[in-house]
């Protein structure tokens, strides 16, 4: 059966307001690379940060993130006027172009942890609108269909793809202009940019009525409640295992993010337009994933896929060990070509089992408490890229690697790929995907 409210907010159909809200909100999402591909510069350059404290900063400015089941709580349980998901959509809006607007207007006088602040105020409101644009997307994907087997798990999966692909483009987009605004703009004009669209985002936001998408009928339930919910939903080994998994899976790898950025623009010499090109590779990737996965790979069990993902990490990270040791370039491919083609695609590499996980969780959460499954679900993902981001800081020091010298980074980059593989071993706590008669039964 089919209800009114399943069919307004539908996925088909061009031109509907939740394709409005979630389109925008997670393209805008995705190009949020476009002032951190400034920051980057921005702190390296302007600030004169070494590899290891540019890591921790940028890891460090991702705590708003572990908040999200609050914000989850929060969004489940409390109504502004009626609505429980835009609001929280404009208000994250806000906060962003509020941070963004205020470090693009007074630059001369902010210290590192003047920027720190503001940072972490714009990490806080894109925190709090994720998690209510996933909420809907969780939503939604537990209405009914119209018909016909495995529709379900089409129409999650058909949301899921269509704001994949919308963030994808985002990240296209911002990440082709961020790298061509680089070399010609100051960081504080890209900051300033930003700001202007996320106040145009905030002003679109409010102007649609949370009525017109369509959600499931939801009673306001208090916050004690509704976390006593989220407990019990966490107490489910299917949910709570996959949980851990997925966590442990990003966790365990040591992050060489900031080692790598010095050894590509300080030793190697690599022009930022490349970079950012390289990162335009990565996001048209990613893009071309969220297509491949709706139309090929949606009936490959989730756990299978994933695992294969997460094989296919540790392969790009041994070919960046082979590049460090100059294999490419003995063979006479040039760093640059190998950094546009590979070092982009291994950034979101990481980002590909999101999506075949995401569908699953979807399946797998009680109704009512979606917002605050998928806020724990990234909240524990942005935990563990910060763990990640640390353990990575802990490793460069431990092998002696520095701004200056790149000596050991391929016996780093050889631990980075064994520890990527360890997860799959313990690969059966993600549970098998759903069928129809066990979805009817939450």
């Amino acid at each position: 059966m089919v209800s009114s409210d399943g069919s307004r907010g539908s996925v088909g159909g061009g031109g509907n307001p939740i394709k409005k809200v979630l389109g925008l909100g997670y393209w805008v999402q995705g190009f949020r690379c476009f002032p951190w591909l400034a920051v980057n510069f921005f702190l390296k350059d302007g600030l004169n940060v070494d590899p290891s404290k540019l890591q921790i900063l940028l890891n460090s400015a991702n705590l708003p993130m572990v908040g999200k089941p609050l914000y989850g709580l929060v969004s489940d349980s409390i109504y502004i006027s009626g609505q429980h998901r835009v609001p929280y959509i404009a208000l994250g809006a806000f906060l962003q172009a509020l941070s963004w607007l205020v470090i693009a207007i007074y630059p001369s006088s902010m210290s590192i942890f003047t920027i720190s602040v503001y940072l972490l105020l714009s990490n806080l409101g894109a925190s709090i609108a994720e998690v209510a644009n996933d909420a809907i997307v969780a939503e939604m994907g537990k209405q009914p269909p119209p018909s016909t087997k495995n529709s379900q798990s089409s129409s999650s999966g058909s949301l899921q793809s269509f704001v994949w692909i919308a963030s994808s483009i985002g990240g296209v987009l911002g990440n082709l202009v961020g790298g061509m605004f680089i070399g010609r703009f100051s960081p504080q004009s890209m900051f300033l940019a930003f700001g202007l669209l996320l106040s145009l985002q905030f002003f679109i936001t409010i102007s649609v009525s949370e009525s017109s998408l369509g959600l499931p009928k939801s009673t306001s339930a208090g916050i004690r409640k509704q976390f006593s919910q989220l407990l019990v939903a966490l107490r489910k080994p299917e949910i709570a295992y996959s949980i851990s998994w997925f966590a442990v899976s990003y966790a365990i790898i040591p992050a060489l993010t900031g080692t790598m950025f010095f050894y590509q623009t300080e030793y190697l010499k690599i022009d930022s337009s490349v970079l950012g090109i390289s990162k335009v590779v990565g996001q048209a990737t990613m893009l071309l994933w969220g297509i491949i996965y709706n139309q090929y790979l949606k009936s490959i069990p989730s756990r299978k896929l994933i695992s294969a993902i997460q094989s296919m990490m540790a392969v790009f990270m041994i070919s960046d060990f082979l590049f460090v040791r100059g294999f490419y370039r003995q063979m006479g491919m040039p760093d640059s070509l190998y950094v546009v083609m590979f070092s982009g695609f291994l950034e979101v590499l990481y980002f590909f089992k999101v999506l075949p996980f995401s569908v699953l969780i979807a399946q797998l959460c009680p109704h009512g408490c979606e917002g605050s499954i998928m806020a724990f679900l990234m909240s524990a993902v942005a935990l563990a890229f910060i763990v990640s981001g640390y353990l990575g800081v802990a490793l460069v020091s431990w092998i002696n690697i520095t701004g200056t010298d790149f000596s050991r980074l391929p016996i780093a980059l050889l631990i980075q790929a064994a520890c990527t593989l360890l997860p799959i071993f313990w690969s059966s706590c993600i549970p098998d995907d759903l069928k129809p008669k066990d979805r009817k039964k939450d």
